[in-house]
């Protein structure tokens, strides 16, 4: 792994080594990680602290109305949680037949929260701390006031030119109808005193008391289809993962209704071709990754849904080692392709990581969807709901069309890295559909170049937009850039500052002293901390 010899790329950041490690995109809400760590608390507890603090300082990318998945090394082995809600009971095709696409905010975007679930979930099943104390940093922030860190500030100013019609948004979001500034004070005592309720009910409030409640009554007033009775009904799933093997690796993501499986086919695909002769920047490895993950985009967003309702393909089918060998013989080496779905059965999102010195590791993710999600507001609760729902289907042969009581397609992925039976990393890059093509790129940078995390999140980025777009970072190099454009892509170049559309990393890889080296996305105001 490269430390010494770090950095190969611009970064204002080094890599940081401690036995106990938390990374998060805001640094605050890190601190809290880190406070729960030095009061004897564990790995999972300094996730659930940073998480919940991240609600309030960073509303851009999650809230208490988000959904969330995490993978745990508990140290002996491995456990996935799939928190993300269903839509409502009585929400059937008809609702929408007379909308084109999928309703991306207002109150028809919104399915049932998952993400306060998922916390008393791991909390009662891992936790050492009580379930209250993780909640005291957000509550004192909330109720005294927290500086706006400068990234987010611009992602806040953003939403609100979008977002203050909604309902209950500018009350919640807005200070003398304006967004707060970079260093400005925001204080909310709704929220505060919403942290509290839950914190006290162990969520009871959130879905079938006061609070639940009070998203009922806002949902009625809307003539929106969300009840106390679908919020009541929720109950997060232990999926388990799903993984696969690269190069004496394995890459661990959770099960659909998410996106992971696409960087398991990706690196099933990257497993044969001659990617691992090759240099981390060399044209042809860049050209491969971006082949190999259209042909994985391709294939997810045809086939994957609820995992409940995949029966005609299934994830086996997907990730089998003989259909990925057939997709990767598609590959053409001096050629940029379209690839279109195979028939592989013939017939603001936030993410953390928490680490401590007793091998706990712990991969969290938790996400409105789009920056504020729906935008919708429970007045007088801080609660800002997700925008899930516009991730469902209308086409009606589709697996993920929309319906009742059914999970949409997720593209919040948290992910895993074992090794030969042992944890290596644990691991996420939020960002829409950035997610898993930044897991691919994370993985083989990491394991098959052996960068150090902070090298290898600081590399320019490339993403995938569809047919032979490609956007990638304005800081990769010329060359590189010119023999994408030879072979066909149509590359767009952006700068880093768009932070979001080229995701947001955070890592913990375990090292063989049993110390960890940590990073933190450099386009964000993240923070890697740890003793």
């Amino acid at each position: 792994m490269h430390i010494e010899n770090y950095p190969n790329y611009p970064s204002r950041r080094s890599p940081v080594i401690a036995q106990n490690m938390v990374a998060a995109s805001q640094p605050l809400a890190a601190q809290a990680g880190l406070q729960m760590l030095k009061r004897g608390g564990n790995a999972v507890d300094a996730a659930l602290a940073t998480a919940i603090t991240l609600t309030l300082v960073e509303p851009t990318g999650c809230g208490l109305g988000s959904d969330a998945f995490a993978i745990i090394w508990d140290g002996n082995c491995l456990h996935g949680l799939n928190s993300s809600g269903r839509s409502p009971a009585s929400w059937t095709e008809n609702r929408f037949s007379n909308f084109e696409a999928m309703p991306y905010r207002g109150w028809e975007s919104v399915t049932v929260p998952g993400v306060v679930a998922g916390w008393v979930s791991l909390s009662e099943k891992f936790g050492k701390l009580p379930f209250q104390e993780l909640f005291e940093p957000a509550v004192r922030y909330a109720e005294t006031g927290f500086a706006v860190s400068p990234i987010i500030a611009q992602q806040w100013s953003r939403g609100a030119g979008e977002l203050s019609n909604q309902p209950g948004f500018s009350e919640n979001f807005l200070q003398n109808g304006n967004p707060p500034a970079a260093g400005e004070i925001y204080t909310n005592i709704g929220f505060s005193n919403s942290l509290k309720l839950i914190a006290e009910t162990k969520g009871e409030a959130f879905y079938s008391g006061v609070l639940a409640e009070k998203i009922d009554a806002h949902a009625k007033e809307h003539d929106a289809a969300l009840r106390l009775s679908d919020l009541a009904e929720h109950r997060p799933d232990w999926s388990g993962t799903i993984s696969k093997d690269f190069h004496g690796v394995s890459l661990h993501e959770i099960p659909p209704n998410g996106q992971g499986i696409a960087a398991l086919i990706a690196l099933g695909i990257l497993r044969h071709t001659p990617l691992h002769e090759l240099d981390s920047d060399s044209p042809l490895a860049v050209h491969l990754q971006i082949e190999a993950t259209k042909i994985a985009l391709a294939d997810t967003y045809k086939y994957v849904s609820d995992i409940e309702f995949m029966k005609k393909v299934t994830v086996s089918d997907l990730i089998s080692d003989d259909y990925l060998k057939e997709r990767a013989a598609l590959i053409k080496y001096d050629q940029a392709v379209d690839f279109k779905e195979g028939a592989p059965k013939n017939g603001g999102t936030v993410y953390l990581s928490a680490a401590d010195q007793d091998g706990m590791m712990v991969s969290f993710i938790q996400s409105n969807y789009a920056g504020f999600g729906s935008g919708v507001c429970v007045p007088g609760t801080g609660i800002h709901l997700q925008n899930r729902a516009a991730g469902f289907s209308l086409d009606p042969d589709s697996p993920n069309v929309v319906g009742p009581k059914k999970r949409p397609f997720h593209t919040i992925i948290p992910a895993f890295l074992m090794d030969n039976g042992s944890p290596l990393m644990s691991f996420g890059v939020m960002g829409g559909p950035m997610q898993a093509q930044g897991h691919i790129q994370m993985v083989v940078r990491i394991h098959l170049w052996q960068q150090n995390p902070q090298e290898a999140i600081d590399a320019p980025r490339w993403r995938v937009e569809g047919g032979l777009d490609l956007v990638c970072e304005a800081s990769m190099n010329s060359k590189v850039l010119s023999f994408l454009s030879e072979l066909g892509h149509n590359v767009y170049t952006k700068t880093s500052n768009d932070a979001f559309g080229f995701g947001g990393a955070q890592l913990i890889k375990r090292l063989k002293n049993g110390f960890y080296i940590g990073g933190s996305e450099s386009r964000k105001d993240g923070h890697v901390v740890g003793f």
